[in-house]
């Protein structure tokens, strides 16, 4: 090989590795909902947040330079049943005078035996911090990308339901967090 031949090869080569480590960057777009679901007195409830903002980085080809960090305004939270709405907020659950937003960033992603990627992060919530993994899949489309996570959490581990409410048997532990995502090009 010349000279001049390995040396465009090699320029090439740096230009090019910038661009293959990086992810693509995405905002949240219009029609994205963050859910939750749970049980009361065995009946399954569903929920959602009506604001949260998110910045998203994402290629599935690099999973190295993915990251999520995620936002939740938890006085947002709804689920259509007044009286479970009105509870939401008090101190007995979310306490959103002392913790306004739940907050969501990645450690890192893997794949799980069956293939599905991961995304491992803290969850900070009613001031606790503990470690959750979301199952992520992820479809790209013309104006941008479907992103959608699920995952499961324990109520109690991050201190939500205090007094009569710690009783598991009333309020299950276990809430399925769910998102759906339209990813806009930053």
């Amino acid at each position: 090989m010349s000279p001049t031949i390995r040396r465009l090869s090699v320029l090439g080569l740096a230009l090019a590795l910038p661009f293959a480590a990086s992810a693509a960057d995405y905002k949240v777009g219009p029609g994205s909902t963050l859910g939750f679901s749970g049980k009361f007195q065995g009946q399954q409830f569903d929920g959602s947040f009506g604001k949260f903002d998110a910045a998203i980085s994402y290629d599935p080809a690099n999973l190295a330079s993915a990251k999520f960090d995620v936002t939740v305004d938890m006085s947002t939270a709804k689920t259509g049943d007044g009286d479970r709405d009105g509870a939401l907020p008090s101190a007995d659950f979310f306490d959103v005078k002392k913790f306004a937003t739940a907050h969501y960033v990645t450690t890192g992603f893997s794949k799980d035996a069956r293939g599905n990627v991961v995304a491992n992060g803290n969850l900070t919530l009613h001031g606790v911090t503990k470690p959750v993994a979301l199952k992520v899949a992820f479809s790209p489309n013309a104006g941008g990308a479907r992103l959608s996570v699920t995952g499961t959490l324990k109520r109690l581990d991050f201190g939500v339901g205090s007094g009569e409410y710690k009783d598991t048997s009333t309020i299950a532990d276990e809430v399925l967090v769910n998102g759906s995502l339209n990813l806009l090009p930053k």
